[in-house]
């Protein structure tokens, strides 16, 4: 599957706006990783990024959602990918694409997300988790999936099971790329889904 960005903000307003919003994210997340996350105010994120408080807040409600930006820029890529994907696909080869094309993803911009992964993994904030985040959207992507072959309703368990069954292997190759050294990321993440997906054959062909 070819690589499918997110939806560009159209109007110039939008472009600027979006790009002040993420580099007080890149700000704040090098502070977080420097000095702690608990030991970073919203002043300290102000200060550095030379931006008044108000701007701040204009972006986010709160500190906590500071972190809660990458994953949902990473998530709405995955919703596009599966979006354009053709229609001729199934939904396993459309949900392991729009996967690859998030790990392709992270690991080209793998530099600036490290910090970002290093501060989620170290800090109890409210649902910062990365991975938390991307679970929220599942039952999201299962309902994306189940309108590529009908009009209406929303995605039943084998739907839902299959997305779940996708992020848990996203989940394992993101802990191993973190964890471990991996020499080839994108084979290690084709060998988890390889696997994974031995699952999903066994329910499709008890369903028939």
């Amino acid at each position: 599957m070819a690589s499918t960005p997110p939806a560009e903000p159209t109007s110039l307003r939008e472009r600027k706006r979006a790009a002040a919003k993420a580099r007080v994210v890149g700000v704040a997340i090098a502070l977080f990783d420097r000095h702690g996350y608990n030991a970073v105010s919203v002043a300290d994120i102000c200060a550095a990024a030379d931006i008044a408080e108000r701007s701040f807040f204009r972006y986010f409600p709160a500190k906590e959602h500071v972190l809660l930006e990458p994953i949902r820029a990473t998530a709405d890529r995955m919703q596009a990918a599966l979006a354009a994907a053709p229609p001729e696909l199934s939904d396993r080869d459309v949900l392991d694409g729009a996967l690859r094309d998030l790990a392709r993803y992270m690991l080209a911009d793998w530099e600036r997300l490290a910090p970002y992964f290093r501060v989620t993994s170290e800090t109890t904030a409210g649902r910062s988790s990365p991975l938390i985040q991307l679970a929220d959207r599942e039952r999201a992507m299962a309902d994306q999936l189940h309108r590529r072959h009908h009009d209406s309703g929303t995605a039943d368990w084998r739907t839902r099971l299959l997305v779940a069954r996708g992020v848990a292997a996203y989940r394992v190759w993101l802990d191993d790329l973190r964890t471990t050294t991996v020499s080839d990321p994108l084979a290690h993440l084709d060998r988890i889904l390889a696997t994974t997906s031995r699952t999903h054959v066994v329910l499709n062909t008890r369903r028939r």
